[in-house]
């Protein structure tokens, strides 16, 4: 599975499990002002904004500290900015979430609501 394949991967479970939970599907994999966010959804008054990372093992760290390490997070925040703009949404509520999904049979979803804001 290359890069690419393994997101889209990861982005297809979490998108099930987002689906079960009552979220609503806003944009996927939106690209802006130098920075993209994998998933764009509403969960009840909340914009949610969310970075998946797909993981086999915990053997390299987290997706969390990875979003923090590269300075992603600020990547993140600037795509969102401009989604709100666009959107005519910039009073919305929204959150920050990030989703790791590790394992290769048997998968472990964990969901960090609220892991960073501007």
């Amino acid at each position: 599975m290359d890069y690419r394949q393994k997101g889209d991967y990861g982005e297809n479970i979490v998108l099930g499990y987002l689906n079960s939970k009552g979220y609503k599907l806003l944009a996927q994999n939106y690209k802006k002002a130098g920075g993209e966010i994998d998933i764009i959804a509403k969960d009840g008054g909340y914009i949610v904004f969310i970075e998946v990372k797909y993981r086999r093992g915990r053997k390299f760290g987290s997706g969390f500290d990875n979003v923090f390490g590269s300075g992603q997070h600020r990547r993140i925040i600037k795509a969102a900015k401009a989604y709100l703009l666009e959107k005519g949404s910039w009073e919305a509520d929204c959150r920050f979430d990030v989703i790791e999904i590790f394992g290769h049979e048997e998968l472990e979803l964990e969901h960090i609501e609220n892991a960073f804001w501007d």
